[in-house]
């Protein structure tokens, strides 16, 4: 298909603005070749894709302000991105846009161990947060899969979490303050290195924003002493709602694993051929670890073993060493990049009550049925953070519609059971059009207005979050209005 052809007014649009950010950016820091900024064309929900008219990667958060306010000025929509692993579409362009970057944003601004504290630029990765700390005895908690490659900026415009949020929680329980540009170009500090800040709760309100409150360019997050020891145990079941049953009992028993995870058959024959991690072939695996010291881990891997065998596993195997803990990790790790060496697939993210984790099972079983579309599961059973991955092929004509169709009936299922639209991974363009299906319209009105006090003109993030025609209609109005 031939691309449109730019008016001559959309041509003098872009070449002023590009103009105005280079005068305050380095000139490697402004892409605005058509070549070249379809690297940033989506991100990880590479279904939907958009050229932005311009990309930018600042470097500080004065050039991130002055940015900002040449936008602002022009009255041009700006996507933050972080590293492009949302699986949402929470960084996707609109060909109008700015994408602004983090990217090399990455320094380390400052470490405190007496407060346990560090204090970061958001485009620094998840995993080398800890990297930073693990020699002095610390590490930073929230471990979303993609931690290799995730940045900070995106943790905290989606709130994720990880395998280990069971015992240690998710980024909002590990973020501490930030540093925040307004789409005016203000900058301001929310929270810091203490507990409570005082006044309104506005970390609370920042952490899971997705962008639509302003640009996080500094973050102060709580980093923990090492556990003295953590031992993980592989259950394995021929039955996907026993499994689910094993993991409510024992969250009922009072037992706090550092973490549960669990994968279905496709998910362990993928990975199996994948990473070798040596899982059994059965129905259902979980994964649950536990910490403390030698002691503590025996008497908390007794307990859950106790449970476990009430559910007749077909197999119960404790790691006795660094090595085979590792090799049981990297199995679980490397599910989404096995499962994509096989198939399409669309990765949903519901979240539900624990003790529905046999009936949710279950339905999505009948549903896939229905569908005709086989459905792999790997998720973060502890806290009922489901990631369902519907496989389908792209190439086939209907079937990225029919995918979808199914994926929105997983999620009200969600809801329905009393769990929610998104865990981590976010709203974006995935689910704005069924936050009706968890909000009442007061709800979202009163969401959406949060919104026009800090981004009065509909500039940041636009089409992501809230239903389609709510957003677009806000935006109509701000425009009238100027």
């Amino acid at each position: 298909m031939e691309m449109p052809i730019p008016s001559q007014g959309v041509i003098a649009r872009k070449a002023r603005v590009v103009e105005r950010l280079r005068q305050v950016l380095p000139d490697d820091a402004v892409i605005s070749d058509e070549r070249e900024t379809r690297a940033y064309e989506c991100d990880a929900l590479t279904a939907y894709k958009c050229a932005p008219m311009v990309a930018v990667l600042p470097y500080t958060t004065q050039q991130v302000s002055d940015v900002l306010r040449i936008c602002h000025e022009e009255g041009v929509p700006v996507v933050p991105r972080g590293s492009g692993t949302s699986l949402a579409g929470g960084a996707l362009p609109t060909a109008d846009c700015v994408i602004l970057g983090v990217a090399r944003m990455n320094d380390v601004i400052e470490t405190d161990y007496a407060n346990r504290i560090i204090k970061v630029q958001t485009g620094r990765t998840n995993l080398s947060v800890t990297g930073a700390v693990e020699e002095d005895g610390f590490f930073y908690a929230p471990d979303p899969s993609s931690q290799l490659a995730c940045a900070i900026a995106g943790n905290i415009a989606m709130n994720s979490g990880g395998a280990h949020c069971l015992k240690y929680g998710v980024t909002t329980n590990n973020l501490m303050g930030v540093t925040m540009v307004l789409m005016d170009g203000e900058v301001i500090e929310v929270g810091g290195g203490y507990l409570d800040a005082g006044g309104l709760d506005l970390l609370g309100l920042t952490c899971g924003s997705e962008g639509q409150l302003g640009v996080v360019t500094e973050a102060t997050l709580r980093i923990l002493h090492k556990p003295e020891g953590a031992r993980p145990v592989l259950i394995g079941f021929d039955d996907n709602e026993v499994a689910g049953e094993c993991v409510s009992d024992i969250i009922k028993a009072g037992v706090l694993p550092v973490a549960i995870e669990f994968m279905d058959r496709p998910c362990i024959e993928a990975t199996e051929a994948f990473a070798k991690a040596g899982y059994p072939m059965c129905e259902a695996l979980l994964i649950i670890e536990v910490e403390g010291s030698d002691a503590e881990i025996d008497h908390q891997l007794g307990l859950i073993s106790e449970i476990a065998q009430r559910h007749n596993p077909v197999e119960l195997r404790q790691s006795k060493s660094a090595e085979e803990s590792a090799k049981i990790w990297l199995g679980r790790k490397s599910a989404f990049g096995a499962m994509g060496q096989i198939n399409d697939y669309m990765c949903l993210d519901g979240t539900i009550p624990v003790s529905s984790l046999p009936f949710v099972l279950k339905r999505i079983k009948e549903m896939s049925d229905q569908f005709g579309l086989k459905v792999g599961n790997v998720f973060h059973a502890g806290d009922g953070n489901m990631h369902p991955l519907i496989l389908f092929d792209a190439n086939k004509p209907g079937d990225l519609e029919l995918c979808e169709e199914f994926g929105a009936e997983i999620l009200k299922l969600c809801v329905e059971v009393g769990g929610c639209l998104t865990g981590e991974h976010g709203v974006g363009i995935e689910k704005r059009d069924l936050m009706h299906v968890q909000y009442a319209y007061d709800d979202l009105e009163a969401q959406m207005a949060v919104k026009d006090v800090f981004d009065p003109a509909w500039l940041l993030n636009p089409a992501k979050v809230f239903p389609l025609d709510a957003s677009e209609t806000r935006r109509a109005v701000a425009l009238a209005a100027e």
